[in-house]
């Protein structure tokens, strides 16, 4: 019988570790899977990466990547594989972590990783405040759009 808790050092803390790594999206199960080709990762971390700064947008993102993956031309069935396996790729600082955080296998199908993401990302109170500063919105006259949606 080994000891259950085995006396760690501080040593043993410093050293990286993949001890607690779990993979947030579990994939459809198929027996037809294309393997994932290093270039088709970098293509994805060089050609459309989400960091989660305020400027972005992520429905530009979406777009961005499905039109990377588009661009690999698969069938149905491997294109869902794909984008599910890839897209954890395209995030990178405050939004990779996101998806780390996640327990265990959440995510399980294309359709509730784009419903999850933007609702993280771009909570309903953010939508909410965008509405009502449009609404509250009032142009004086003499002063262009531009000038006046600035103040």
């Amino acid at each position: 019988m080994g000891d259950e808790n085995p006396i760690r050092t501080l040593g043993d803390y410093s050293k990286p570790s993949h001890e607690g790594y779990r993979n947030t999206i579990e994939l459809p199960k198929g027996n037809n899977l294309v393997p994932l080709r290093p270039d088709t990762i970098q293509l994805v971390q060089n050609g459309c990466s989400f960091h989660r700064l305020r400027f972005e947008d992520l429905n530009q993102h979406l777009k961005d990547f499905l039109k990377l993956v588009d661009s690999l031309d698969l069938d149905v069935t491997n294109k869902e594989r794909m984008c599910l396996r890839l897209f954890q790729f395209s995030l990178r600082d405050q939004a990779s972590n996101w998806l780390e955080r996640l327990l265990a296998g959440p995510i399980s199908t294309w359709e509730d990783l784009t419903t999850r993401f933007p609702s993280q990302f771009f909570p309903s109170k953010r939508t909410t405040k965008l509405h009502n500063d449009i609404l509250m919105f009032q142009q004086h006259q003499g002063e262009s759009l531009s000038e006046e949606w600035t103040l």
